[in-house]
C-alpha cells in the first residue's frame, strides 16, 4: 500500500497485472481478487481512474489470462492431468472438472465469477476441446460481466467509505 500511495501515477498498471494475475493458471490460486479490489478503490477514491477507465483495462488483463489458460489446456491437454502441478491440485482440478460437465459453456461465465475456480476453468475447457470462437465470445461475456461487478463493488465500496 506505501508503494501505491507514493507511486499513485503508476498505480493504474497494477490494475491490468492483478486481474491477469488471479486468473493466471498456477499464479491465481494464490493471488486474491481483494488485492485488486483495494487498488481499484484506491485510484478511484483518490479519483486517479474512473469507474470505466478500471473495468476497461481490468476486463484486459482479465481476457488475457482466460485465453493463456484456455491455450495451455488445449496445448498441453492430457499432460496437464500427470503434470505434478496437477498431482497437487487434484482437488481443484476435480472441482473444476466437475464444475465444467455440470454446465457446459455456462461454466465459462460461472466459472469467470468463482474465485476458487477462476483460474483453472478456463485451462479445463481448453483441454475438453471446445472451440476456440466459442470460448472466446462467451469469455468476452464473463469478462464483461465481471468487470461489471468490480465496477459497481468499487463504486460502492467508495460510497460507503468514502
Amino acid at each position: 500500500m506505501n508503494w501505491l500511495i507514493s507511486n499513485k501515477q503508476h498505480a493504474w498498471l497494477m490494475i491490468p497485472a492483478l486481474a491477469f494475475f488471479e486468473a493466471c493458471p498456477g499464479i491465481g490460486l494464490f493471488v486474491s481478487g481483494v488485492i485488486l479490489l483495494t487498488v481499484s478503490t484506491l485510484l478511484y477514491s483518490e479519483q486517479l481512474m474512473s469507474i470505466p477507465q478500471i473495468m476497461t483495462i481490468a476486463f484486459i488483463g482479465a481476457c488475457l489470462s482466460d485465453h493463456l489458460g484456455f491455450y495451455i489446456g488445449r496445448w498441453f491437454g492430457p499432460k496437464l492431468n500427470s503434470s505434478s502441478f496437477a498431482k497437487r491440485r487434484r482437488n481443484e482440478i476435480a472441482k473444476s472438472e466437475e464444475f465444467i460437465l455440470r454446465y457446459g459453456t455456462l461454466s465459462i461465465v460461472a466459472g469467470r465469477l468463482i474465485p476458487a475456480v477462476r483460474s483453472l476453468v478456463p485451462m479445463m475447457i481448453g483441454v475438453s476441446n471446445t472451440s476456440w470462437l466459442k470460448f472466446t465470445v462467451v469469455d468476452i461475456i464473463a469478462c464483461a460481466i465481471w468487470c461489471a461487478g468490480l465496477g459497481l463493488l468499487v463504486s460502492g465500496l467508495e460510497n460507503i467509505f468514502g
